[in-house]
């Protein structure tokens, strides 16, 4: 019997919700048979995987698990160790997770196969601060025809050196084909999706059709195409949010987005073209987009470029500093654009208004340079023209740290500090969120409220998208690497308190939850 520790009964009003009785915890070492494992595990229980190397069969490895929002199933590595999970060839994805809900991947090291994490009809399913690297095509994906993606929780993972078409999240489906909807991506690392053996590359890719997802506290760089990518929400439902996220040498565009997003507080440092691109891509063109409160640096072209516009686009807030290009470049139905409260350095085109080009990137930022990478710090400096020079009716909650705001039209992706930046330092790193930050939220950020849309960081879990010039993409329904994709996407193309008496009746029924845990735990290996 495995021994539960007296540290337990410290936290016995959560062991009551989260230890249930029934439930098993099954340990495993890599010499025991993983699949066989996972395919016993019943709602409440946890298998842990001990460290070392689990080396897969040359077969299909699927992972079909149902819990419940009360029992949910988790697959994790042990305190303090770290589970490889691969396998011999790039014939099959890694680990496929299918028609499941309810379940959490956790810790685990996830190398080789075609996907590294390959999810079909999943719903309420978690991927949590895993490492997934060096395999043969896509890390995590989400993307079969047909299938729906709700509440899919991608948080603190760190993806790097793919192969293949490449990509770092490929969430969703070309032309509508599959939707991924009311989930968060959150707080990944994701870098080098542009290796020589790797023909796309976009970092987290959020397909059309998919709405109302939150890509938060990112860091992506080095990548072969754009950093954030996502399509059109073609009517599903509300706007994808992506904000606080830093961005640098992105292959393509940093962001590009077709329609139906709020940007806003996020830091580009560099891109091979564009720093935010909006352009037509399959059936959706430039509409209902927002871009509030970015800070971005443009060594090669535009900061700001929007095309083809068909219906509202907002841009007001940004910070921006483009060397050679336009700082802000729209062009379409211009009765729909309103650009306001903009500054920094560069030139327009296609409205006369809304930029105050009389910016300095040496004086309006602390530590700043058009390099296009880090080290980087474009907090802004003391007597910077960004100081409270915004538009007091576009300002967001929060800011790129999750500070709020209180109200203070600072421009770009910070609230000036005069005692500098209270925040992270933009490195090659997991971002650094504060605790006490405000959290961003959902929805519209253009009233100041900071909307309600998408679901919080404690909530249950987006998508991802390719780009403009190929919508044709091809579906493989094989049991290999199963990809689906643009075929090359030519991005750039334009176009306590109740009483003790309570609390130790808790206690007791959390302790009796604990003894029926305690009996039916399990250790094998």
């Amino acid at each position: 019997m495995k021994t539960t520790t007296l540290a337990l009964a410290a936290a016995l009003p959560i062991v009551l919700t989260a230890l249930p009785a029934g439930a098993a915890v099954i340990e495993i070492s890599p010499g025991d048979d993983v699949a066989q494992a996972v395919a016993g595990l019943q709602p409440g229980d946890e298998l842990v995987l001990q460290g070392g190397t689990y080396m897969l069969p040359t077969s299909l490895f699927t992972i079909t698990l149902v819990g419940t929002a009360q029992l949910p199933i988790v697959i994790r590595a042990k305190d303090g160790e770290i589970p490889i999970i691969t396998r011999p060839d790039a014939n099959q994805n890694t680990i496929n997770v299918d028609d499941s809900s309810y379940l959490t991947l956790r810790g685990l090291e996830v190398m080789g196969g075609s996907h590294g994490i390959r999810t079909r009809n999943a719903t309420f399913v978690t991927i949590e601060d895993c490492h997934i690297h060096d395999t043969g095509d896509v890390a995590i994906s989400a993307n079969a025809t047909g299938n729906t993606y709700e509440g899919l929780r991608l948080l603190r993972n760190h993806i790097h050196d793919t192969s293949g078409t490449g990509e770092g999240m490929y969430l969703g489906c070309n032309n509508n084909g599959c939707q991924m909807f009311d989930s968060l991506i959150e707080g990944n690392y994701i870098h080098h999706t542009n290796g020589v053996n790797v023909s796309q590359g976009d970092g987290i890719e959020i397909k059309e059709g998919s709405y109302n997802n939150i890509v938060r506290d990112n860091v992506i760089h080095d990548t072969g195409y754009p950093c954030i990518l996502t399509y059109g929400t073609v009517g599903n439902g509300g706007p994808n949010i992506l904000e606080r996220n830093v961005m640098w040498n992105c292959g393509d565009h940093a962001i590009q987005a077709a329609a139906d997003v709020i940007i806003r507080n996020n830091i580009i440092l560099g891109a091979a073209y564009d720093g935010i691109r909006n352009q037509t891509h399959q059936s959706a063109s430039p509409a209902n987009i927002e871009i509030l409160h970015n800070t971005i640096i443009a060594p090669n072209a535009n900061a700001i470029r929007s095309s083809g516009i068909v219906g509202s686009v907002l841009i007001a807030n940004n910070a921006l500093f483009a060397q050679s290009g336009n700082a802000i470049r729209v062009d379409g139905d211009l009765n729909e654009v309103v650009v306001i409260g903009n500054a920094g350095v560069g030139s327009v085109q296609g409205v006369t208004s809304g930029f105050d080009n009389g910016g300095n990137i040496g004086t309006d930022l602390v530590a700043a340079s058009y390099s296009g990478s880090v080290p980087n710090d474009v907090f802004p400096a003391t007597g910077s023209l960004l100081i409270a020079a915004g538009e007091g009716q576009h300002v967001v909650a929060d800011d790129f740290n999750g500070t709020d705001r209180g109200g203070v039209a600072d421009i770009g992706a910070y609230r000036y500090d005069a005692n500098g930046n209270p925040g992270w330092t933009l490195q090659e790193s997991f971002k650094e969120v504060s605790s006490s930050g405000a959290g961003g939220g959902g929805g519209s950020s253009s009233s100041g409220t900071g909307g309600s849309g998408g679901v919080s960081s404690s909530g249950t879990g987006g998508q991802g998208g390719s780009s403009s010039s190929s919508s044709s993409g091809t579906t493989s329904t094989s049991s290999s690497g199963d990809s689906e994709d643009d075929g090359g996407c030519g991005c750039r193309v334009a176009g306590a308190t109740r009483g003790g008496l309570v609390g130790w009746l808790l206690g007791a029924l959390a302790f009796g939850a604990l003894a029926g845990r305690r009996r039916r735990s399990v250790r094998r290996g």
